[in-house]
């Protein structure tokens, strides 16, 4: 049997991470320090006697008994709201953390791939974005603390790729929806139906004609799976090249939810990403792999998950004050 260790295992990508691992078979130990994870997304496999979990923070140095033969580093604040709330730990998660991990690959000669980002692009003068585009970042600017330790922790991969032969792979991921999402995290999927559903008016920050691309998670899932059992080792786009305005995408929900909420504009925070569209050509080519779940499809089944929270999780105001900085 195959042993795995997931980090940020309780997370909306790690959860379904640790289902499809659970699923092909292997051993899975995963690790989370609930920073903005929660348990209850990996409560269905508690159960499970080919399922462990530890409670750790990985910028901390870590250690697992026995072999391990895979580690998928996830572990990664990721919605703008956290960034600005706990700025210093997304930064070392991707670098302290990434080194960790790496050293732990070396040491059990596992294979590793670590969870990059459509940010290290920055707001983009090339679209769609390729991966060899080496993006217009700012990195002193509000989203510098998760876009440049992403970048870092690519280097700080291929570093390890080409001096200690670890194998390695990165994935750069699209934006990703599904269930399991925390409501409130300020991504802009979540923020629209849970603004639908609580009778709120629907608030686009800038004009509504910046775009985003979002591919359904298990459609991603299935690509991360792909892209670690490949021998490519440079990084790779995952995301549904699928390109929409977010003016389109608030009226899509007001569909979807049959609610009579207007649409509100307000002003576009500092870096915001005016187009997002991943180039997935090398996913098609190497992975065989591209996205099959429609938009129409997936938004389906993820509103009926937000519909069956409580109402004291729908209610729940995670970002307090950083309303404004709905970024993604």
């Amino acid at each position: 049997m195959k042993r795995t260790l997931i980090t940020g295992a309780a997370g909306f990508l790690g959860s379904h991470l640790v289902k499809k691992f659970l699923n092909e078979g292997h051993y899975v130990i995963g690790m989370d320090n609930l920073i903005t994870g929660s348990l209850k997304n990996i409560e269905e496999f508690q159960s499970n006697e080919n399922f462990e979990f530890q409670n750790h923070d990985v910028s901390k140095f870590v250690e697992i008994d026995g072999a391990l033969d895979y580690i998928l580093h996830f572990a990664s604040p990721a919605s703008p709201i956290d960034y600005l709330k706990i700025p210093i730990q997304t930064l070392k998660v991707s670098s302290y953390g990434a080194h960790n991990l790496l050293g732990l690959a070396k040491e059990k000669s596992a294979r590793i791939i670590v969870a990059s980002t459509s940010e290290v692009y920055g707001d983009p003068l090339v679209h769609p974005q390729v991966e060899e585009y080496y993006g217009n970042v700012n990195p002193v600017g509000p989203r510098g603390v998760y876009d440049e330790a992403k970048r870092y922790m690519e280097a700080v991969t291929m570093a390890y790729n080409t001096y200690h032969g670890v194998e390695t792979r990165i994935v750069r991921i699209f934006n990703t929806y599904g269930p399991k999402m925390r409501l409130n995290d300020g991504r802009v999927l979540p923020a629209f139906i849970g603004q639908a559903l609580r009778g709120e008016d629907l608030t686009i920050f800038g004009d509504g004609s910046q775009t985003r691309s979002f591919c359904y998670v298990d459609d991603l899932v299935d690509g991360i799976h792909k892209l670690l059992m490949s021998d490519y080792s440079q990084p790779v786009n995952i995301g549904n090249p699928s390109e929409i305005t977010i003016s389109q995408f608030a009226e899509e929900i007001i569909k979807l939810t049959g609610t009579t909420q207007k649409v509100c504009y307000e002003d576009l925070p500092v870096n915001d990403p005016k187009q997002r569209k991943p180039d997935i050509t090398k996913a098609q080519s190497i992975l065989n792999w591209e996205p099959k779940v429609s938009r129409e499809e997936g938004l389906k089944i993820t509103y009926e998950y937000f519909k069956s929270l409580s109402v004291e999780e729908l209610n729940k105001k995670e970002h307090n004050n950083f309303d404004k900085y709905i970024l993604k």
